[in-house]
């Protein structure tokens, strides 16, 4: 497990739940606005409907039917903003960013899992990991205490100078 790779695939997937945010944070305020919009509208609608029932007391048909005629186009105005509005977020930039999202999260598991593993296999071979920092170690002693007997075998006079060093 490198943290180097932890570290760059936390930061992509940050990054991408940013973008994600983002995109879906337009998407409701412009589906806000087109909403508020249509609400204002169906107002007006009422509003004519209200206009339309006045005018059936005071004129029974001219003004009537226009202001009934205003308030069904308002009404069918504020529908088609309500779905527009209603639409699901599509685009390329979304399916991109749940894609790159999708992907750090895979690569996150890997490091995870890798990580996981490491850890399971000290806990149970703690040898395992250990032994490998200590080998080299253990041969380049062994070896130079190997080669002490021998050079010390091979000069007659090792007791010799042995004796005198001590003697001083």
């Amino acid at each position: 497990m490198d943290p180097e790779n932890v570290v760059k695939h936390l930061r992509v997937l940050w990054r991408t739940d940013r973008i994600i945010a983002d995109i879906r944070l337009r998407h409701l305020l412009v589906g806000l606005g087109l909403r508020a919009f249509a609400a204002l509208i169906a107002t007006f609608g009422l509003l004519m409907l209200e206009l339309a029932a006045y005018f059936a007391l005071v004129q029974i048909w001219s003004a009537m039917a226009a202001a009934a005629i205003l308030a069904a186009m308002n009404f069918a105005i504020a529908a088609i903003l309500f779905v527009i509005a209603g639409r699901p977020p599509s685009g390329r930039e979304l399916d991109l960013a749940n894609e790159i999202h999708g992907a750090s999260v895979d690569a996150l598991q890997v490091e995870a899992r890798a990580l996981q593993s490491q850890v399971s296999g000290i806990i149970h071979h703690p040898l395992n990991g250990i032994l490998p920092l200590l080998i080299t170690p253990l041969i380049t002693i062994i070896i130079k205490s190997l080669k002490k007997p021998a050079e010390r075998a091979a000069d007659p006079n090792h007791v010799a100078r042995a004796a005198a060093s001590d003697q001083k």
